[in-house]
């Protein structure tokens, strides 16, 4: 599975970013994507995730501001991003976790990143 993020630029503090997640590949292998952040210096932390059965798990720093959706048709997910702070600035990755099989039926749990796209949230 091959993940294009894309969406993110400078942004005042208030504004609101939508970020999006393109996947092509073996979309079907597919059982979750999310949105991660990091900051120079500090742990890649999770902000938002979506399941292929559509429910959502939020981080402490996007509930209430950040909403995490997708657009099947088009196989792409997105994280809407409101009300951002200056702490919300970072490179942001979407990441898609895997559920493949061997030829002989056994389970390969795996996860594929997209490319960063940096979020600046600054006067």
């Amino acid at each position: 599975v091959q993940l294009q993020a894309s969406g993110g630029g400078l942004v005042q503090p208030g504004g609101s970013l939508r970020l999006s997640c393109a996947a092509s590949g073996s979309i079907g292998s597919i059982t979750a994507t999310g949105w991660y952040r990091q900051v120079p210096g500090r742990e890649r932390e999770s902000v938002a995730t979506i399941t292929r059965g559509g429910s959502t798990n939020y981080g402490n720093s996007a509930k209430g501001r950040f909403t995490i959706s997708r657009d099947s048709a088009k196989n792409t997910v997105f994280l809407q991003m409101n009300s951002l702070l200056p702490e919300d600035t970072a490179v942001y990755y979407c990441a898609a976790d895997l559920l493949q099989y061997t030829s002989s039926g056994e389970p390969i749990v795996s996860r594929s990143w997209g490319q960063g796209t940096l979020v600046t949230v600054s006067s």
